[in-house]
C-alpha cells in the first residue's frame, strides 16, 4: 500500500472511532462541555465538519481556495468560535449527518489527489500526504475533546505514529507562530509506541531529547494535556523551550492546556 492509501485507510479507522464515540447520543450529551472553553460536544464534531468541507474545496479547487485565506485569516483565532457559534442552530442530528457528510466528501476528493501535489490550508502549503496526516490528527485531538467530555478512555492506536510524526515536522512552526527562533541543534524524538515497539525521530546522539509514550507526545503537540500531567522525559533547553510551543496544527497558538485539577479554565486549541 502506498503512504497516500496508508493514511486513508488510517483516517477511515479514526473517523469510524469518532462516529461509534457520538453515535446514539442523546440531545442533552451532545451538549455536554469539552475541556475546551466555551465548547459542547456539537461544536467539536461541527468544527471538523466545517473543516472537511474547507480541506475538499482545498483539494479540489485550491485556486478558490487560496482566494479565501486573507478573508479567513484576518478574522485571526475569533473565526473558529464564529464558526463554532454559526452550527448551534442545527439539531445534533444534522451535526452528526453534516460530519459523516463532509467526512465522506473530503476522503472522496483526497483519494483522487497526486501524492506529488501540494495543497494549501491555513499555514504553510503541504504535500498531500502531509494534508491528509493533518485530518488525521484534528480529527484525534478533537476525538479527545469528545472522550474527555463523555468520560471515555480511549485506547491508543498505531495511528499515534502519524500525530506524532507531523508534530515533528511541525516543530519549527511552533516557534515561528510566536516569533521565536527554533533550537540551533537538532532534537532526538524517542517515543514508546502502544504495543511497545519504538518510534524514534531525528539524529541520534542529539543533545537535546524528548523521550516518552506516543499517547503522552501527540497529546502535548495537539495542546490537549499540558507538560505536567504527561511522563514525557525533557533533555536539554531546546527540547524543553520546544515543549512550552508545540503545536501540531496550522493557525494561531491556542492557550494550551492547564494542568488537571489546577482549577483554572482549559484553553481551546486546534
Amino acid at each position: 500500500m502506498s503512504l497516500l492509501g496508508e493514511l486513508l485507510a488510517d483516517l477511515r479507522a479514526e473517523t469510524a472511532e469518532l462516529d461509534a464515540m457520538v453515535r446514539g447520543l442523546d440531545p442533552a450529551a451532545w451538549e455536554l462541555p469539552t475541556p475546551a472553553e466555551g465548547w459542547a460536544v456539537r461544536d467539536q464534531i461541527s468544527h471538523l465538519a466545517w473543516f472537511d468541507d474547507a480541506a475538499t474545496a482545498a483539494a479540489t479547487d485550491p485556486d478558490g481556495f487560496r482566494a479565501t485565506l486573507p478573508a479567513f485569516l484576518g478574522r485571526g483565532y475569533s473565526a473558529v468560535d464564529e464558526i463554532a457559534a454559526a452550527s448551534r442552530s442545527l439539531a445534533p442530528g444534522q451535526v452528526h449527518d453534516w460530519f459523516r457528510a463532509a467526512r465522506a466528501r473530503s476522503l472522496e476528493a483526497f483519494a483522487r489527489l497526486d501524492p506529488g501535489v501540494r495543497l494549501p490550508w491555513y499555514g504553510p502549503d503541504m504535500s498531500a500526504a502531509s494534508f491528509v496526516t493533518a485530518r488525521l490528527m484534528e480529527t484525534w485531538a478533537h476525538g479527545q475533546d469528545v472522550a474527555d467530555a463523555l468520560g471515555l478512555a480511549r485506547v491508543p492506536t498505531a495511528r499515534l505514529r502519524h500525530v506524532a510524526t507531523l508534530g515533528v515536522r511541525a516543530m519549527p512552526y511552533g516557534f515561528a507562530m510566536r516569533g521565536l527562533p527554533p533550537p540551533a541543534g537538532p532534537i532526538r524524538v524517542e517515543l514508546t509506541m502502544p504495543d511497545g515497539s519504538p518510534w524514534t525521530a531525528g539524529p541520534a546522539g542529539a543533545a537535546d531529547v524528548v523521550r516518552g509514550p506516543v499517547l503522552d507526545f501527540c497529546l502535548l503537540v495537539v495542546q490537549r494535556r499540558h507538560l505536567d500531567d504527561t511522563s514525557l522525559e525533557l533533555r536539554g533547553e531546546g527540547a524543553r523551550a520546544w515543549a512550552r510551543v508545540a503545536q501540531a496544527f496550522a493557525g494561531p497558538p491556542g492557550k494550551g492546556r492547564a494542568p488537571l485539577g489546577s482549577g483554572v479554565s482549559q484553553g481551546r486549541t486546534g
